[in-house]
């Protein structure tokens, strides 16, 4: 079989996997929302509302359905992607992820960016001096950023940078004058401060971004860390790597280009699925930081019993790790032909 031909049916397969996957996922979140007694109606306006209007809400939603036609209505629902009106403002689930996605999605990338720049080449390090001083050093550090609660190390961030210091504001996407007067174009802040070329107001932004963003980074950056080093120490033993020194190849490319390029390739598939970890975290990270995104908007709906508007969020976020791990995959199987067989 030609290379273009196993890749086109690895991609068939991963397709064709991801149905099954994507349908436990929905049938998962479908029920943990029903595993309460009574309806999420009840749950969030019952006591606020006249029996009569009470019931009548219920019969527009499909509440009063068997439990069989609105498992069925549900699914049906999300393949048209259409996720749902919230119960407690009305709110549609679309409206939401454009409103609110775009402060999630910077977060998310400039989090794992923070996790490339500290994971990758503090791995490289402690994986080319293993069992030494900065190897040691290196690992505890890696330990302690992953097993550190996100919103313990925001506060204790805010405390000292924010509130000590006075180097960097402790919440929210910006100051409320920038983002008062901030034009919609994207529903992201900073593209939408640098089509109108508010450069001041991109700084701010980016000023109020850092903390959070170092905050949820440092969560993953263990994971590389701990990963790259690993792989690094076994590639430094490979014999592709003893024949590029015996060809004289100085030891700082043999371990830059030779073993850290193939330590890179389990890096690749984790980073995707670090996507998980990241919107898990960027839930308390929002939360903590005040910042206006859908891990803030999951929590108010958690607070206020509205179920639907969990429902729809948290089906939102499974399809999205479902599709980036679909897209890693696949990347992974262009860089390394081994796994499309």
């Amino acid at each position: 079989m030609s290379r273009a031909g196993s890749l086109r049916g690895y991609i068939l397969v991963r397709l064709a996997l991801m149905v099954p996957m994507v349908w436990v996922l929905l049938t998962v979140v479908f029920l943990m929302m029903r595993v309460a007694p009574g309806d999420p109606i009840s749950a969030t306006l019952g006591g606020k509302l006249p029996p009569e209007e009470l019931a009548r809400r219920q019969h527009e939603l499909g509440f009063d359905k068997p439990i069989l036609t609105q498992y069925v209505e549900y699914l049906w629902d999300v393949v048209r992607f259409k996720f749902g009106t919230t119960i407690t403002d009305g709110r549609t689930i679309q409206s939401i992820i454009i409103e609110n996605g775009g402060a999630t999605l910077t977060l998310t990338l400039a989090a794992l960016l923070v996790a490339i720049c500290v994971g990758l080449p503090l791995g490289l390090i402690a994986g080319r001096y293993r069992e030494t001083i900065p190897d040691a050093f290196i690992r505890v550090f890696g330990i302690l950023s992953y097993a550190a609660p996100v919103f313990f190390v925001g506060l204790m961030a805010q405390l000292l940078f924010a509130k000590n210091l006075d180097w960097l504001p402790a919440s929210k996407q910006a100051s409320a004058t920038v983002q008062a007067l901030a034009p919609v174009h994207t529903h992201i802040l900073i593209p939408d401060l640098l089509i109108e070329g508010n450069w001041s107001g991109v700084g701010d932004a980016l000023k109020h971004l850092i903390l959070p963003a170092v905050t949820l980074g440092l969560l993953v950056a263990g994971v590389f860390i701990r990963l790259v080093r690993v792989n690094v120490g076994q590639a430094l033993g490979g014999d592709y790597v003893e024949a590029a020194r015996a060809r004289g190849i100085p030891e700082r490319r043999v371990v830059s280009f030779h073993a850290f390029r193939n330590a890179l390739v389990p890096v690749v598939t984790v980073m995707g699925l670090q996507a998980a970890l990241l919107l898990g975290g960027a839930v308390l990270t929002e939360q903590t930081f005040s910042w206006p995104g859908l891990g803030s908007q999951l929590l108010t709906y958690l607070n206020n019993r509205d179920y639907i508007g969990v429902q729809g969020l948290i089906t939102f976020f499974a399809l999205v790790v479902v599709v980036v791990s679909l897209i890693i995959d696949i990347v992974n199987a262009m860089i390394d032909p081994r796994v499309r067989y």
